[in-house]
């Protein structure tokens, strides 16, 4: 049996001492290595199986960390942490005070930037290259990869575009497999099919036409192609691209023939790779299908219904109105900002936009969301899925920003349901000739009822827009929550048994508020507690503070929700816990009010 040779490769400088005929075990072991662990321990999958041996060419030539190397979004990134010292340390991604799924500038030297959405490399690489002009290093490289999904993006081109006008050391790397999470869309990628195809004669080439010294296709899976072609590109100056044609989930037939059930699959049987099923039988529903089958059913009975997102129509559940009506439902590729106004034009005409969007990518539109919707009072239907705190995918994917970034705009609703029904009674309602757009927040992950869908679906309940609900009556303390973390509220009062002091309303609409209920509030209980899965800067609570100063209150108000700090990877109960919104930790603060 031969050595293992990844046991010894602790950086890439190790690496470098082999021999090039030893790469392909190294590539074995690396994708072996990391279906082992990822089987247990769950993450990405897909991605970075199949940039295996591209992540050890490019160690391999390049002098990294000197030379920076940049991953674009960073599921792609798992072999490069091996391969920079983490290995030993590798079983440890995305859990709490573990390393990071992605790419992160304070983990490793060898992280030259740190990422988790798309289509950033190319800006970021270019920024280094002529940062390293600036500083008299002309010798230093500078490579982006970046997939095609990812390329189709705004920002890519932004990059592509300003590239090709400058002499920076860049080398452009498209990993191009056709897919991101669900498959690649656009004429974008129909141009790089006709391209691997061969049907797209070389002078057409846009990438040329971009003053790029452009090389590929080539078999990106093919270890000594493209250590040969990284060589060659290493002598040019200038901005250069390669195209590399890669098979995403490689190495694993079944995450080959399954490309979006193996992005990221969960536990698997690392030998056979058949997927460990999870016991989902009698468990709630998951609020992105919530939202799916509640969309597709209104779509059904209203033909002005249409349905938006960009790149996210399995997480997001739009495929569900996809399948059924494939000419009111569309998928744009990676582009939150043209997302938003592709909602605004049509909801000039008469449509009614339903926006899919998660919320840490609408951050990426904000301009749009002010400037083409709210600023013209245009009824677009944002519904943010991941909102709060969304578990191990960490800081770059936590939807905690968007209260706190939405609520300063005028004409701009925000809602964020209790439950499974609150979800579907408001998605009923903005459909009902609403004059404002709206923005509909819910969690990543299960809801609350089991039955919901046997019992509850299609039994529509028009929603009073601005009207907040009492959830329990008390006497000494209120509680307002917003959205499904007052359900950890509920939890945690019917742990305590003297909680009649304690008084629990759902504030479900942060905008408008019910200044109604908040002056009788104030008026009855002196100490207010808030809490939110959001900022407190600028979120919920603060809102809350604001109706008390601007009415002269004088009342004790406590804000709970997510401190002024970047929250890291974790299940979702652990970072609850880490910011002390979870049951346990409100059942403890409750009673030091009562005792």
């Amino acid at each position: 049996m031969p050595e293992n040779l990844l046991s010894n490769i602790n950086n890439p400088t190790d690496l470098r001492q082999l021999d090039e005929a030893q790469l392909p075990q190294v590539a074995q072991e690396l994708r072996d290595f990391i279906i082992d662990i990822v089987s247990v321990k769950e993450g990405h999958l897909g991605a970075s199986l199949g940039v295996i041996e591209l992540t050890i060419a490019l160690h391999y030539v390049f002098n990294t960390p000197d030379d920076a190397l940049i991953w674009d979004v960073g599921h792609q990134a798992y072999g490069h942490k091996i391969l920079t010292g983490r290995r030993a340390i590798f079983h440890t991604n995305r859990q709490l005070d573990g390393i990071s799924g992605f790419p992160k500038r304070c983990e490793s030297i060898y992280d030259a930037f740190g990422v988790g959405h798309s289509s950033t490399s190319i800006s970021a690489a270019l920024g280094m290259a002529i940062a390293s002009n600036i500083n008299g290093d002309f010798e230093k490289q500078h490579i982006a990869v970046i997939g095609d999904a990812s390329i189709a993006s705004g920002m890519a081109f932004e990059g592509l575009n300003h590239a090709g006008v400058t002499n920076a050391n860049l080398l452009v790397i498209l990993n191009d497999n056709a897919i991101g999470i669900d498959p690649s869309v656009g004429a974008l990628k129909n141009y790089l099919t006709a391209v691997k195809e061969g049907k797209n004669p070389r002078q057409n080439n846009m990438i040329k036409s971009l003053n790029f010294n452009y090389s590929g296709p080539i078999d990106g899976n093919d270890i000594f192609a493209v250590i040969k072609e990284l060589k060659r590109l290493q002598k040019i100056k200038g901005p250069k691209f390669l195209h590399v044609i890669t098979k995403k989930g490689k190495g694993l037939l079944q995450a080959e023939e399954n490309q979006v059930q193996y992005h990221a699959p969960g536990k698997f049987d690392a030998l056979t790779g058949e997927i460990i099923p999870k016991i989902e039988e009698n468990l709630p529903p998951k609020y992105q299908d919530v939202f799916g089958l509640t969309i597709l059913d209104l779509a059904q009975k209203n033909k002005k219904i249409v349905g938006i997102t960009p790149a996210m129509p399995t997480g997001s559940s739009l495929k569900f109105m996809m399948d059924a009506l494939p000419d009111r439902a569309f998928d744009v590729g990676i582009a939150e900002q043209h997302a938003v106004t592709l909602a605004a034009g049509m909801a000039t005409q008469g449509l009614i936009v339903y926006c899919n969007i998660y919320s840490t990518f609408l951050q990426r539109a904000y301009d749009q969301v002010i400037h083409d919707v709210a600023l013209q009072k245009l009824p677009v239907i944002f519904c943010l899925d991941r909102a709060g705190l969304v578990g191990e995918d960490g800081a770059t994917h936590h939807g905690v920003f968007d209260i706190a970034y939405l609520r300063c705009i005028p004409n701009l609703i925000i809602y964020a349901p209790a439950n499974e029904i609150a979800l579907q009674n408001i998605l009923y309602t903005a459909q009902l000739d609403l004059e404002l757009p709206i923005a509909i927040r819910y969690p990543r992950g299960r809801g609350i009822i089991a039955d919901w869908k046997k019992e509850h679906f299609g039994n529509y309940q028009k929603i009073i827009i601005g009207e907040a609900n009492c959830v329990k009556e008390g006497s000494e303390i209120a509680v307002l929550s917003n959205g499904t973390i007052g359900n950890n509220v509920s939890l945690a009062l019917e742990e305590i048994e003297n909680s009649d002091q304690i008084a629990h309303y759902d504030f479900a609409f942060v905008k408008p508020l019910d200044e109604k209920a908040l002056h009788e509030i104030f008026k009855k209980f002196k100490n207010i507690i808030t809490i939110e899965d959001g900022t407190v800067i600028g979120g919920f609570g603060s809102g809350i503070l604001e109706f008390a100063a601007h009415n002269n209150y004088q009342n004790s108000i406590k804000t709970l929700g997510i401190s002024d700090k970047f929250i890291e990877q974790g299940t979702v109960n652990q970072l609850q816990q880490c910011c002390g919104i979870d049951v346990k930790t409100l059942k403890l603060l409750f009673l030091s009010y009562i005792n």
